[in-house]
């Protein structure tokens, strides 16, 4: 894929990303984010219950 390497998000070795890529790196950045949210859920509930 090429998106958000080592030059940061979005990044493809190209300056400017198409319509459908950009959509296609938001769509897996929007679930990265929901994976992330959910691990801190999973931390608050181990913590609240020390």
């Amino acid at each position: 894929m090429g998106y958000g390497n080592c030059c940061g998000p979005g990044f493809s070795g190209r300056r400017y990303l198409t319509k459908e890529e950009k959509l296609d790196w938001l769509n897996n950045y929007a679930k990265e984010l929901e994976s992330e949210l959910q691990g801190v859920k999973e931390r608050l509930k181990e913590i609240k219950k020390e």
